[in-house]
């Protein structure tokens, strides 16, 4: 199979519209993890990612006969851009179909790029879906993002040149994984030449379709999945792309938002420019994989992948990085309500500064504070600064791995509810469309009283929303089952510490 590639990968075309990207060293990386990290930079393909490869190699090699025809694809971004662009170079009719969800930016981004666009649906899935009928009905080829050789061959270009940037042979090259189509590219190529090169594929936690397929031995679909790396937000991975990364493929690491974000910051460090989330997946999975494995003194390869990312992501990025990098921690801790007590709490922090501080009267006796503090890069710092304050007579809970605390507690701070009664606490992902909220409130009808509300969105298709709703306990089946109907990705946080702790009824 590496050799079918290899033939395939060495004739493809895809340097009429893409460019060989260079390889760079991060230096500041480097040093501080003690290994030499370079990045490839797809960042800088003309669409801002390297998914213009596989798409033009798929497009160039259609019959005369289907180009005329014309290509449609289904994408909410980077692959949309790819066979806009090019199609446009080979002077072909394209359609892009994307979901209603899609950003405008990424919907005037595909337009100037002379294609046509349908929008569709509320997901990818179903934005596929339609693209497919479409091109039977109407005779077009379908340009699938990952699951087709030709773009596997497109994609596995990045390898061949790495492997000639970079003469000495990497210990290891980290690969951002979706459907799977730049991993296969890539250790189709690189195994078939140097089989002892590791291949590391990174997902996101919430995203996990290769680690859970190579877990179970087969294709799974995902039941629902994260959209912060919206570019690698794929349920199922390629029927393909799985053949060829079960046998060459090394290991897939698993990484979460915040370490997500502190790698955007960390390629933002080394070469000033900003990644999006799926662009800095490898980077993430680079860090976790040499401190996880104390590996040293070898040279370490990350693909960055894109940096198609919407300006007003930047601040939740900016606030979720520290935590990645374990430089801050997010306690709630209890104080006594008396003067002094938060001088005392203050001199027990010592130098460290403390990056945010939320309080409000609740109890004569002792008072929560939510508190986010400013570490040291000593591994066990949280540990020792909770044990410190928690022997000085200052209970602490730790919420720095806690979501709903991060995406809303720490914004809503300000006092129990009194008098509330069976309020029970939802987190939601509605879809950031016109009618979602009022699809939700029409579904809840009048039988249920929303007793707190507060929502968030940061430039995704999809608002994280956190409810509190009075829920007498005899009905509480029937809320689940209403939640079911909807269809609303949902988890109950009615026994989060941090709701308890500053939110809840009494």
């Amino acid at each position: 199979m590496p050799k079918k590639y290899l033939e395939k990968i060495l004739r493809a075309r895809v340097y009429d519209v893409a460019k060989e990207t260079p390889l760079e060293l991060a230096p500041l990386l480097s040093k501080r993890i003690n290994n030499d990290v370079y990045l490839k930079r797809e960042d800088l393909q003309p669409v801002f990612s390297f998914k213009l490869r596989g798409a033009y190699n798929k497009i160039v090699h259609l019959s005369d006969e289907a180009k005329k025809c014309g290509v449609i694809a289904a994408s909410a971004g980077n692959h949309a851009q790819g066979v806009a662009l090019s199609a446009k170079r080979l002077a072909i009719h394209a359609l892009i179909v994307m979901p209603k969800t899609t950003p405008p930016i990424k919907v005037k981004a595909v337009r100037s790029l002379g294609a046509k666009i349908v929008l569709h649906g509320d997901s990818y899935d179903d934005a596929c879906i339609h693209a497919q009928q479409l091109a039977e009905e109407r005779g077009m080829t379908f340009i699938h993002p990952f699951d087709d050789p030709e773009v596997i061959a497109g994609q596995g270009t990045i390898a061949m040149e790495m492997l000639r940037q970079h003469p000495d042979l990497p210990y290891a090259i980290f690969v951002p994984v979706g459907g799977g189509g730049l991993i296969a590219g890539i250790a189709a190529y690189v195994k078939a030449l140097y089989p002892k090169i590791k291949i590391i594929g990174v997902e996101p936690e919430d995203a996990p379709c290769l680690y859970k397929a190579l877990e179970a031995g087969r294709r799974v679909t995902l039941k629902q999945v994260g959209i912060f790396a919206d570019g690698v937000a794929v349920r199922q991975v390629g029927k393909e792309t799985f053949r060829i990364a079960k046998v060459y493929v090394d290991e897939v690491i698993l990484v979460n938002t915040d370490e997500i974000c502190a790698a955007i910051k960390d390629i933002f460090d080394d070469n000033r420019t900003i990644a999006e989330p799926a662009g800095a997946l490898a980077v993430a999975g680079l860090k976790k994989y040499a401190a996880r494995n104390s590996v040293s003194g070898e040279a370490l390869i990350a693909i960055e992948s894109g940096a198609n990312i919407n300006f007003d992501r930047l601040r939740h990025i900016a606030e979720r990085a520290e935590l990645g990098e374990q430089r801050e921690a997010i306690f709630a801790v209890q104080i006594p309500e008396e003067p002094g007590s938060f001088l005392r709490f203050c001199k027990l922090l010592g130098r460290r500064s403390v990056t945010e501080f939320n309080y409000r009267y609740a109890d004569q006796q002792m008072a929560q504070i939510f508190a986010g503090v400013e570490l040291d890069e000593d591994d066990g710092a949280r540990e020792v600064l909770i044990k410190k304050l928690e022997d000085s007579g200052f209970p602490v809970v730790d919420l720095s791995d806690n979501e709903t605390a991060k995406l809303h507690i720490r914004y809503m701070v300000g006092g129990h509810a009194k008098g509330v009664s069976d309020e029970r606490l939802f987190r939601f992902e509605f879809p950031e469309r016109p009618g979602a909220l009022l699809n939700f409130l029409s579904s809840l009808g009048k039988r249920w009283n929303i007793s707190l509300f507060h929502y968030r969105n940061h430039g995704a298709a999809y608002g994280r929303v956190l409810l509190g709703i009075q829920i007498p306990k005899g009905e509480v089946h029937d809320f689940h089952e209403m939640l079911k109907a909807l269809g609303y990705p949902y988890w109950e946080e009615s026994d989060n510490p941090a709701y308890q702790l500053f939110a809840g009824s009494n």
